[in-house]
This record gives C-alpha cells, structure tokens and sequence, in this order.
C-alpha cells in the first residue's frame, strides 16, 4: 500500500487516461477520475476529506470568471456573421479578384480564412463555410483535389491562432494572463502563418501549376470599364487614396509626441504610436468607405465596378476587426467588453444587409449555448481533476518530471510540444487547455518562460490539433461538406504539408522568440527568459485556486513562499528586518497573520 500511496498521482493521471480511452465523455471523465482517486487517497490517508470543500468556491470562481465571458460572445458575433453571409460575399469577391492568376482561388481562400479568422474565430464556421462555398468551385475549374481540400482546412483552422481566438481566451484564463497581452502577441505568428500557406501555394503554381489554373475568362464576373479594362487601376487607385490618408493621419497625430505629451490616452511613447496606429487606420477606412459610397449613389463613375465591390465587401468586416480587436488594444473596452460590441456589430451587418431573421438568431444563440455549455462542464470536471490531483502531490510529480528533462528550457519546450502534438492526435484544444496547462505552465514559470509567449507557441501546437489526420476535426468539418468526388484519403493527403508549415512556425517561435512580441521579450532582447517571480502577476496555481482557471490545488505550496516565519515574532536584532521596518511603505503595512491562517483564507471566494 506504501507504493502505491507514493505513486497515486502518476496512477490518477493514468485512470486518466484510460477514462477518456473508454470512450466516457471528458467531462465526466476529468470529474469520476477525481473522485475516485479522492476516495483512494482518503483511504490511504494521503487525501483529507476536508479538501474537498473548497470544490464549491472554485466552481463558483469559474461562473463569475469574467473573461470566460468572452467565448459566448466571440461565437455568437461569427455565427451571425457566417450564417447572415459574410463568407460568401468575401469569397465570391476576392475570389474574383485573383482569379486570373494561377493559384488565385486559393490565395482568396486563405486570405478570407484570415479575415474570417479575425471577425469570427470559430474554426467550425470558417471551415464549413468555405467547404461549401470554394470546393466545389475549385474542383469545377480544375484545381487539384488535395490542394484545394488543404487549404480549406488549414484556412479555416487560422481562427486558432488569429485573434479573436477562442483558444488563446481559455489559455490566458489557464494562464493567468490577461487575454489582450496574448492576442497581442498572436499577431505576428498568425500573419506568418498566412505568409507560409501562401508561399507554399506559389510554388505549387511554379512546380505543378496545372493543380492550380487560373480562373477561365467565361468565370470573372467583374465588369469591364469603358475603355475596355478590368478596373485594377481604379482599385490601385483607391488603395493609394487610403494609403495617403493613413500616412497624413498618423504623421499629424504624433507629431510632438514625447514622455511630456502623449496621446489617446496612452501611458507611453509607443503605446501613443499603437494607438495612433490603429485610429489612423479606421480613419483612411472611413474616408475610402465614404468615397465609394458618394461615388454609388451620384453615379459618378470614377470607381470601377472591382473597386466599389471590393470596397464594400471588405470594409464592414474590417470596420468589425477594428470596433473589437482595435478598442481592446487601446485599451477602451476589455476583450470581454470587445466580444458584446462585436455581437451587436455583426448584428447590424447582417441588418444592413437585410439577413437578419429570427430564425438565424435562434441558431446563432442554440450553437452559441452549445459550446459555452461545453467549455463550462469541462472546466468544471478539471477543476475536480486539478484539486484532487495536486492535492497529492501530482503538481510536484508533474514538476520534478519536467525539470529532469536536460536541455534547461529547450529540452523543456521540445518535449512538451512533442507532448501536446501527440495528445492532439485523440484531444481537442479544449481538453488540451484544461488538463495539460494547468499542469505544464508552473513548470514553465519556474524554468524563467515568459507564460504570454509559452501561450502563443502551445496555441500555434494545437492548432495542429484541428488538422493532422486521422482525427483532425477541420477534415471531418471539410469531410461533412465536400462533394462525393473528394476522398477522405485526399483531405488527409492534402493536410499533411499545412501540418507541417504549422510545426516550422513552432520551430520559428522556439528559435527567434522575438516572433512572439510582449512586453519581456521586448526588455530581454527577444528572449522568453524573462519573467521574475515578483513580476507583479498572479502565478498560474495562484490564479486557479482563486477560481478563475480550470481549478488548482490546495494550497500546500503556500505556506513555503515566504523567506520569513511569520508564526514567530520578528527578530530586531537581525539587519534586513531594520531594513524593511525603516522603509516608509511600512508603516502602511499591516500586522503579519499566522502561517497557520493562509491556507484557510485561499479557500475563500474573492467578492
């Protein structure tokens, strides 16, 4: 009984295991599997039935998480917008756009995967969409049957890592990191990602360029001007316009700004320039918008009919990706408050478009309730899993385990990576994020890995969740809408070199941590080594038992935090307690309670 009583927590995370192989869903298999090891740890003694309630504050720390408020709103926001036809308008008009080019549909697909990405986050949608839309369009103009059923996925699965990603909002709560910083830093490897899908269907052009013709004349729909051309000036044109207008905005509206006189609010020199950024852009989208629209309605014909359907096909999902991710980086609205405003936006899209109706309401809020149900019940089985298992020590097990690993921290970042690749073959990114994080990220911390960029390198990870076969859920997405024509070999197939692209950005992240830009990297040069255990933010096992993430553990590491034993009384005569007594900021200070108090007070709900 000694062995096993010494060797329950690496057991529990097996029974884990062999739960969620048994097919049991993985909520009642996070919550059983705790229970269960609960009993045997009472019964071996190593497990105090006491424990067991704080269980009713950290579920009651999930339900008023306030950032978990932002999953329902991000997906109802993309529901509306897929379901009121946003997808459709954006394919049919960029698709049309580079059509003449080999290659061009599926450039239009990946670069509306990445609009569809930033407006909707939802992978479901932006796949499904797509695979109704350009499949069968791609097939029908010759396009390669793996190339096209690829990029579809992969296109899709951009609403991973692209901001308003619902996978870096359940990380930043795992975490306990704010979600702005993690979409933040998702920017660049998201764009890098969109970079590298395109590059790979250039050379498929060059290499075998009849898997991606060019769209026939017969198929381009864009009117002719009247001296016969295609309107490519004009469009040129109207960029040009925006261009000058963004650029004389941005140099007016810095112009002077230094440590004395910042601006929009800012609180530093390039915080000024971000945010004078982002106005500057919604400023030159405004005045193009409105060109358009006085061009429209007075039938001056300076426009070309390319340049006006572009226009107003991708200015209001740009308008969206401001009025949300804009207000968030500015810090106007939280990215919580960002998920209602970009509700009651893709309301009014679908309004000024006339597709609004109840019924699409209706399935917009049934799907939305679906998933947020689900995000919620699974929290709560790992909340269980979590208190229970790091109650006997598996957090330390987890910590000695990972820090044996050599190679310091990249011997570290290897072999998780290897790890969450692996489990993404049978789990999705939920499951991931809520048994495997909270697990992992102390160890990570304590290894001197800045938790902001090691959430954007597991995020870039799981999205191969989604994509490598057999069990990527985009290819049963794809697979659910494709033609009878398209094989389920031939999605898998044509997967396989977008996984890949995926691992290369992991390896990029791994090698130039600069890719990843937060705040640490930036003071360190581009190194992740940053953080400091008094960085100011709450560690990750603080932040779950406080009930904001996936639950943690008692807290049997806290009362070895101080340097101090605060149960005795301070010895005087030692220097560094003069020291510390002398500071002004002692005397607001208040009396130290007993070590013995700590431990009670953590189970205490925060009001």
């Amino acid at each position: 009984m000694d062995i096993i009583a010494a060797n329950l927590a690496p057991i529990m995370f097996l029974g884990l295991m062999a739960f969620m192989l048994s097919g049991f869903p993985i909520t009642f298999s996070l919550a059983a599997n705790g229970l269960l090891f609960a009993a045997i740890g009472i019964g071996l003694g190593i497990f105090s039935p006491n424990q067991m309630q704080a269980l009713p504050n950290r579920i009651y720390g999930i339900m008023m998480n306030d950032t978990l408020l932002a999953i329902p709103f991000f997906t109802f926001m993309g529901l509306i917008l897929e379901r009121s036809g946003m997808a459709e308008d954006l394919l049919d008009t960029i698709g049309q756009l580079f059509g003449p080019i080999r290659g061009g549909l599926a450039y239009a697909v990946i670069l509306v995967g990445a609009l569809l990405a930033a407006t909707t986050g939802v992978v479901a949608a932006s796949v499904i969409a797509m695979g109704l839309i350009s499949l069968p369009l791609m097939l029908k103009y010759g396009y390669d049957k793996r190339v096209a059923s690829g990029t579809i996925a992969a296109s899709g699965t951009l609403a991973q890592i692209i901001p308003p990603s619902l996978v870096l909002i359940v990380l930043a709560s795992q975490l306990g990191r704010p979600v702005g910083d993690l979409y933040k830093a998702a920017f660049t490897p998201g764009f890098i990602l969109v970079g590298l899908y395109i590059l790979y269907i250039l050379l498929v052009s060059i290499v075998k360029p009849t898997w991606v013709p060019a769209l026939p004349i017969e198929a381009r729909t864009f009117k002719r001007t009247q001296n016969g051309g295609s309107g490519a000036l004009s469009l040129l044109a109207i960029l040009a316009l925006s261009l000058a207008v963004f650029y004389a905005f941005l140099t007016y509206s810095t112009r002077g700004v230094s440590e004395a006189h910042k601006i929009f609010g800012a609180d530093t020199i390039e915080e000024s320039f971000n945010r004078a950024t982002i106005v500057a852009l919604s400023v030159a989208i405004v005045v193009v918008y409105a060109l358009a629209k006085f061009d429209q309605i007075l039938k001056i014909g300076v426009l070309s009919d390319m340049a006006q359907r572009v226009v107003f096909v991708l200015v209001p999902p740009l308008a969206l990706i401001f009025l949300v991710l804009g207000t968030v980086f500015m810090g106007i609205a939280t990215p919580t408050e960002g998920g209602g405003l970009g509700a009651i936006g893709a309301i009014l899209l679908a309004l000024s478009k006339n597709r609004l109706n109840l019924g699409l309401t209706k399935q917009a809020m049934e799907s939305t309730l679906k998933l947020t149900s689900f995000v919620l019940f699974i929290l709560i089985g790992s909340t269980v899993f979590n208190l229970v298992f790091q109650s006997i020590k598996g957090d330390k097990w987890v910590e000695h385990l990972l820090t044996a690993i050599p190679g310091g921290q990249i011997g570290f970042l290897i072999v998780i990576n290897l790890l969450f690749f692996f489990l993404a073959f049978f789990l999705e990114f939920f499951e991931l994020s809520f048994i495997l994080v909270p697990l992992v990220a102390p160890v990570a911390e304590k290894l001197g890995i800045d938790l902001v960029w090691f959430g954007v390198l597991l995020a870039v990870n799981m999205q191969t969740s989604f994509m490598h076969p057999p069990f990527g859920f985009a290819l049963f997405y794809l697979r659910s809408v494709a033609p009878k024509a398209v094989k389920t070999t031939d999605i898998y197939l044509g997967a396989i070199p977008y996984v890949l692209i995926q691992l290369i950005v992991v390896a990029l992240i791994i090698i130039f941590p600069s890719i990843v830009v937060t705040d640490k990297t930036k003071a360190n040069d581009g190194k992740p080594a940053a953080i400091s255990p008094a960085g100011g933010k709450a560690s990750p096992s603080l932040n779950l038992d406080l009930g904001v993430g996936a639950g943690g553990a008692p807290p049997p590491a806290l009362p070895a935090a101080p340097a101090l034993d605060l149960s005795k009384p301070a010895d005087k005569s030692a220097e560094p307690l003069t020291k510390v007594e002398a500071k002004p900021t002692a005397k607001t200070t208040e009396p130290a309670k007993p070590a013995d108090g700590a431990p009670k007070f953590d189970f205490v709900p925060a009001k």
